[in-house]
């Protein structure tokens, strides 16, 4: 593996929020004190298993749904109905990144077509619109942290978004957007590897490699009826984007 590789795998795993690597290094004998009446046996020495790209050459959203296949890398596999990878324009100038999908997106493989996503849809053609910028829903790309629905929609774990977001990754390098918008805590954990919370993120642009983030809440926390003032805020912060990526 070259240095670059080496590289990108750190930053992608910091990313991620992981903080510290432990390497396991062989200790030859040849550095040891002798000691009385024992024999130092010659360590076994194991070869890591090859690492998956996280940047293949000439990647696409085709191959990368090629590549997780049936997947069943993580326990989230054994409750999944449908995959879920993404959907929306493969040249989108601007993508959504949630959580994970729920019951009905389960059931259709598709994101954000519960409550949650006609919400989404409702306030991306509706800021566009009042804005005057010509966009509908299926200019953008959406997806999610995780492609398959946690048990009772519980918060993806750790190990989970680590599996999921090599292939995150993969998406958001091959589209290439001018901007991303990270719906929620679990999104703006993902990319951003912050333990901060959406009030303190939000409105302020943060940086996922070279690309532009806009932190808001997840159309599902919307939905709560207690939460007005969140709603202003998010259709203010989707205004933001809208502007930045399409004037």
């Amino acid at each position: 593996m070259t240095q670059e590789e080496i590289r990108r795998y750190l930053e992608f795993y910091q990313d991620l929020g992981v903080k510290t690597l432990f390497r396991r290094e062989a200790t030859h004998a040849a550095h040891l004190e002798p000691q009385p009446e024992a024999t130092v046996e010659a360590p076994t020495i194991l070869e890591a298993p090859a690492l998956p790209a996280l940047e293949p050459a000439g990647d696409t959203l085709l191959k990368i749904l090629e590549d997780i296949g049936d997947c069943k890398r993580c326990r989230l596999h054994e409750g999944r109905n449908k995959l879920v990878f993404g959907t929306g324009n493969e040249q989108a100038k601007l993508v959504f990144v949630g959580e994970g999908p729920g019951a009905d997106e389960d059931e259709q493989g598709l994101p954000f077509v519960g409550r949650a996503g006609q919400l989404l849809t409702q306030m991306i053609e509706g800021t566009a619109r009042k804005e005057g910028i010509p966009l509908v829903r299926a200019d953008v790309y959406i997806c999610n942290v995780v492609k398959c629905r946690p048990p009772e929609n519980r918060t993806p774990q750790p190990d989970e978004m680590e599996i999921c977001g090599q292939f995150l990754y993969r998406q958001l390098q091959a589209i290439r957007p001018k901007a991303i918008c990270a719906l929620g805590s679990t999104a703006a954990k993902a990319l951003l590897g912050t333990k901060e919370g959406v009030t303190r993120l939000r409105g302020k642009w943060q940086r996922w490699r070279d690309l532009p983030v806009m932190v808001t809440y997840h159309p599902s926390y919307l939905l709560r009826p207690y939460n007005q003032n969140a709603k202003k805020e998010a259709w203010e912060d989707l205004k933001k984007v809208l502007h930045y990526v399409y004037d």
